[in-house]
């Protein structure tokens, strides 16, 4: 059951950092791979059955809900491994599994896990989510859809009462924000003719991300085009008309990013969350949304465009990279933490780092951490500024660990595109 009767706000987890800043920065829910059989197999750094409990226990006591991946192709010598990979959930206590083939549906209904239907499916009308009504709880619907489908779905929910297997209406999941593939839903064939790495088994070569050229194979002219990189479109991004969403009936919203970096994870939810929350107090407001919009493109994103939902019928094409505004410099690792001073230290591996300058802390326990130095000491000693080999300490509340690494944050350079295009 979802903790409230607000939009549920759910996070990528692939890694141990961005699963804690997941939890930090407001998360509802988190998703997240184990070894196989999910679709970022080889894109993220999947945990392992081992630490299914740990996983489960870190949220449990935030109360955050875990949702286990389990949605690529299945072939049968795959079927004892979904097996395990079911039972090894069941035994840690994960609050539902995402499926897209109908064998661990039913693998997972035998358990008694709760089934979310994942957007691999395609569900694109109330018929076919029905159908689906019989084994899960939640559906995500297709990428495709406009809002004004996904609303009517939704009515339909309520008007003819459809109920998942918990007896309670279905709820409907949507994708928010994040990378957008150029097939349907996420069902590409392309890596697997070009590579034979399939895409839908979790091992995508991201050929649309790549630059092609056009040519007429009988005359050998090649044909000129306004832009090279027309398979890779910009990044979801529904923000801007997130009351629309919520108006639409949508339950779940889920943030895609499970390759990206931990700061990507702490700030894309942090923004969601605090609209999220001003869509029931209030304080909804464009200045605000604004805001929003220049911090998420801090960090990577390949530009933004609200997708399908508002009709529109072609896509948006960027160039690969991030668009990010801003971006991370390396400085060095824990040292030392001293908890009745609150005080860090770090030794400095890399590049220097000077009283001012904005930081980034990052770690699998503490999770994500962005400050302003506002004073520091250098070997013991009162300083302004530290070189490579020198020990720096700060003072920062939350705990610091020897496995967490300290980056500098410093602007990009300027581009045509800032990534901020709605």
């Amino acid at each position: 059951m979802r903790k409230s009767d607000k939009m549920e706000l759910m996070a990528p987890a692939g890694s141990w950092e961005a699963l804690q800043a997941a939890i930090d920065n407001g998360a509802d829910s988190v998703y997240f791979g184990v070894e196989q059989l999910n679709m970022r197999a080889v894109s993220s750094i999947n945990f392992t059955i081992d630490e299914l409990p740990e996983i489960v226990n870190r949220c449990q006591h935030y109360g955050v809900r875990t949702y286990l991946t389990l949605n690529t192709i299945v072939y049968d010598h795959d079927l004892l491994v979904a097996k395990n990979l079911i039972s090894a959930a069941k035994d840690a206590g994960v609050s539902a599994v995402i499926v897209a083939d109908q064998a661990v549906m039913f693998m997972a209904r035998e358990a008694g896990l709760e089934v979310h239907i994942s957007t691999q499916i395609n569900i694109t009308n109330i018929e076919t989510l029905k159908f689906y009504a019989s084994f899960a709880d939640t559906m995500v619907l297709s990428r495709e859809l406009s809002l004004r489908q996904v609303k009517y779905i939704t009515e339909q929910i309520e008007k003819q009462q459809i109920k998942g297997p918990s007896g309670r209406l279905v709820e409907v999941e949507v994708f928010g924000h994040g990378a957008l593939c150029m097939a349907v839903s996420g069902m590409c064939h392309m890596s697997l003719h070009t590579y034979n790495s399939s895409a839908n088994r979790g091992a995508c070569k991201q050929n649309c991300r790549k630059p092609y050229l056009v040519i007429d194979k009988e005359s050998g002219i090649e044909l000129e085009i306004d832009n090279e990189y027309i398979m890779s479109p910009k990044d979801l991004m529904v923000l801007d008309f997130l009351d629309q969403v919520k108006d639409a009936g949508v339950k779940v919203l889920k943030i895609e990013g499970r390759g990206r970096a931990p700061e990507y994870v702490a700030t894309t939810i942090r923004v969601y969350r605090e609209a999220i929350d001003s869509l029931y107090d209030g304080s909804f407001t464009q200045d605000r949304i604004e805001k929003w919009i220049n911090d998420l493109a801090k960090v990577y994103n390949r530009g933004f465009w609200s997708g399908y939902y508002l009709g529109r019928k072609l896509g948006e094409w960027t160039t690969p990279g991030s668009h990010a505004t801003q971006k991370k410099i390396y400085i060095g690792k824990g040292w030392h933490y001293y908890p009745k001073a609150k005080v860090a230290e770090f030794k400095v591996e890399a590049f220097d780092i000077k009283t001012g300058d904005k930081i980034l802390i990052t770690g699998p326990t503490t999770g994500v951490i962005e400050m302003d130095i506002e004073e520091m000491y250098v070997n013991d000693a009162p300083g302004l500024y530290a070189k490579k080999g020198d020990i720096v300490s700060i003072k920062i509340d939350k705990k610091i660990r020897p496995a967490d690494k300290l980056y500098k944050l410093v602007s990009s350079q300027p581009q045509e595109s800032c990534g901020v295009e709605l």
